[in-house]
């Protein structure tokens, strides 16, 4: 493949800038995966680098099991508004309150190391990661509550 289809494919599938990906594809001598890898290990040194941001922003995100017996709600934070209105963040709020409706976790450590429901090869923790390295600011979970019948 050659390094544009390569830098491309790296986007669709990283969400990330164009800069970010081409400095991965470079590095890992236009190996694709290596190249996901390298995204992946700099995503979690960017987000323990902004993890001493106050996250003041953000919203509140539900989800409601189809049989309509479990639900959750959760506080995602982050440090915009801006970004608190993105998409991509919607979209995450929305993945962590189906998380905790899933995994019923007793206390926001338990949440963190759980496995994501939509990837078991990354943790919730991880994922969070990823998207601060994504959006750029620090992104952190407030409180949240898992409700049953």
């Amino acid at each position: 493949m050659k390094q544009t289809e390569l830098l491309k494919t790296l986007r669709a599938q990283t969400g990330l800038s164009y800069n970010e990906c081409l400095k991965a594809l470079k590095e890992a001598d236009n190996d694709l995966e290596k190249a996901k890898a390298l995204l992946k290990k700099w995503g979690v040194t960017f987000a323990e680098k902004k993890s001493d941001r106050e996250a003041t922003e953000g919203g509140v995100f539900t989800y409601v099991h189809h049989n309509r017996k479990i639900g959750a709600m959760v506080e995602l934070m982050c440090e915009t508004d801006f970004v608190a209105k993105n998409e991509e963040f919607m979209a995450l709020g929305a993945d962590i309150a189906m998380q905790i409706a899933s995994v019923a976790p007793t206390s926001r450590e338990d949440l963190m190391a759980s496995e994501f429901i939509k990837d078991s090869s990354v943790s919730i923790e991880n994922h969070i990661k990823q998207f601060i390295f994504k959006l750029g600011e620090n992104i952190t979970i407030g409180r949240f509550e898992r409700f049953s019948l």
